[in-house]
C-alpha cells in the first residue's frame, strides 16, 4: 500500500535539475575548444541554485549545516561535501582555466551523489531500484552536453550529445522495465521521442547550421527537467515498510 509523499517537492526537483544541468555543463567544459570560462560560471551558477533551491525547503534554516555531520552515512551530506569541493575548484577554472579536468571530476562526484540521494530512499518504490542511479547520472550528462551546445556548436560536442541521450534512453528503457509508475508513462514518451530522437535529428542538422545544435540542447535539456520534475514530484508515493512474512510466536 502506497500513499503520496509530501517530503519533497518542487524545490527538492530543482535541485536535481539546476544540479544535475550544472555538473554535466562542467563535465562537458572540458571538451570546449578553446577553453571558455563561462560555460564553467553558467554551470557553477546551476548547481549553486539547485542548492540553493532545497536549503529553501528545509524547515530550520538555520541548521541546514548539520547535513554535514553525517558523511558516513547520508548521502545528502556527501553531496554537501561534494560541492563544498566543487565551488573552489571551478572559481579556479573560471579565474585560470588550469582546474578544468579537477573540476569535471568533482562534478562527477556531484552527479552521483546526487543519484544516490534518491536511491537511498528506499520507502518509495520509484527511486530505490539500482536502475536510478544510471539514469540520473546520464540524464544530468545529456543535459551538460546540451548547455555546452550553447556555447559552441563543434562536432565533438555534438557528438557527445548524440551519445549522452542514446546512454539516457538506453538507462530509461533499463529502469522502466524495473518500475511501473503511470505517472512517468508521458514523462517517458517526451524523453524518448523529443530529447532522444528529436535532439539527434537536430544535433545531425546542427553540424551544418547552429540553429539546430541549439534546438537539439533544448530538446535535450527541457526533457531530462521534465523527467526529473516528474519522477521527485509526482511519481513518489511512499510505501513504508514491506514484509512480505510475518514472524508468528512459537514457529519458525
Amino acid at each position: 500500500m502506497t500513499r503520496p509523499q509530501s517530503h519533497w517537492d518542487a524545490r527538492a526537483a530543482l535541485n536535481f535539475m539546476l544540479g544535475g544541468s550544472g555538473a554535466g555543463l562542467m563535465v562537458a567544459s572540458v571538451l570546449l575548444e578553446p577553453p571558455s570560462p563561462w560555460p564553467l560560471a553558467l554551470a557553477a551558477a546551476l548547481v549553486a541554485a539547485g542548492l540553493a533551491a532545497v536549503w529553501l525547503e528545509i524547515g530550520r534554516k538555520r541548521r541546514a549545516l548539520h547535513v554535514l555531520f553525517n558523511p558516513f552515512t547520508s548521502w545528502m551530506a556527501r553531496e554537501s561535501f561534494a560541492a563544498l569541493l566543487l565551488f573552489p575548484l571551478a572559481l579556479g577554472s573560471i579565474l585560470t582555466l588550469r582546474f578544468v579536468p579537477a573540476t569535471a571530476l568533482a562534478a562527477l562526484v556531484f552527479l552521483w551523489c546526487q543519484a544516490r540521494i534518491l536511491r537511498a530512499a528506499r520507502g518509495i518504490p520509484a527511486w530505490r531500484v539500482p536502475a536510478i542511479v544510471p539514469l540520473v547520472v546520464c540524464t544530468g550528462l545529456a543535459e551538460g552536453a546540451g548547455f555546452a551546445l550553447f556555447f559552441s556548436q563543434q562536432p565533438l560536442l555534438l557528438s557527445l550529445l548524440g551519445v549522452a541521450v542514446v546512454a539516457r534512453a538506453l538507462a530509461w528503457v533499463r529502469y522502466r522495465a524495473a518500475v511501473k509508475s503511470a505517472a512517468l508513462e508521458r514523462a517517458g514518451r517526451i524523453l524518448l521521442h523529443v530529447g532522444t530522437a528529436g535532439a539527434l535529428a537536430c544535433a545531425l542538422a546542427g553540424a551544418y547550421a547552429a540553429p539546430f545544435a541549439w534546438l537539439a540542447a533544448a530538446a535535450a535539456v527541457a526533457a531530462g527537467w521534465h523527467l526529473k520534475f516528474v519522477l521527485v514530484t509526482r511519481a513518489s508515493p511512499f510505501q513504508g515498510f514491506n514484509l512480505p512474512h510475518l514472524p508468528v510466536r512459537g514457529t519458525r
